[in-house]
């Protein structure tokens, strides 16, 4: 059985370090990278050959993780995706799962969340693959949630989703902040979402995390 390994594209030195540090130890081979050119130059020469998953930061110098996605997909790399993003970056986390990543963590963020996040990698099937009966309930629970929302309230989520401003949010729908700030409380208790990243996860994937 092929080991599996881990690619981390990352700028920062010292989460490389502890990360390759923490996954190795844990059992999986780890290859890690500063430099997102130099991560997709390897990749082409040499694309994993048994199970692997990328650990990919959203915001780098030069070629960022999103581009650095793209131009895997390009090439015909289709590795599962886990980006990392920093807090304020709700909107780029979107995007990464829009564009079919597994997951996103927010940083700092625990090394159980890691642990889950690659299992759920390790485990993704390729896109032609029907949902398994786990996925079909866990899509079927996230309906049962939306259908909770008023016609506000989904109006409101979308704002949310989009990481509009409280004070924007008002403007658009014509209402006070105070009203905003309910609104949004009801949202996250309808949703059962723990977090507003929690709840970016749950929209873009449709379905329950």
């Amino acid at each position: 059985m092929n080991m599996r390994t881990i690619v981390i594209v990352d700028d920062n030195a010292e989460f490389r370090s502890s990360a390759q540090w923490w996954l190795a130890s844990a059992g999986y081979a780890v290859v890690d990278f500063a430099d997102p050119a130099a991560a997709l130059e390897a990749l082409q020469a040499e694309p994993p050959s048994g199970p692997a998953c990328l650990l990919l930061d959203v915001r780098m110098p030069g070629m960022s993780g999103l581009d650095l996605h793209d131009r895997l997909q390009e090439h015909g790399l289709r590795l599962p995706i886990i980006y990392m993003t920093g807090h304020g970056e709700v909107p780029l986390a979107v995007q990464a799962m829009q564009k079919g990543a597994v997951s996103f963590l927010e940083k700092p963020f625990a090394d159980e969340a890691l642990e889950q996040a690659l299992e759920r990698a390790f485990q993704a099937q390729p896109d032609t693959a029907p949902p398994g009966t786990a996925e079909r309930e866990a899509q079927a629970q996230w309906q049962q949630r939306l259908a909770r929302l008023t016609p506000r309230e989904r109006e409101l989520l979308g704002w949310v989703v989009e990481d509009k401003l409280n004070k924007t949010i008002a403007d658009l729908m014509g209402i006070s902040i105070k009203t905003v700030e309910l609104h949004r409380k009801r949202v996250m208790k309808k949703l059962d979402a723990a977090s507003v990243t929690h709840l970016i996860k749950m929209v873009v994937g449709g379905r329950v995390v």
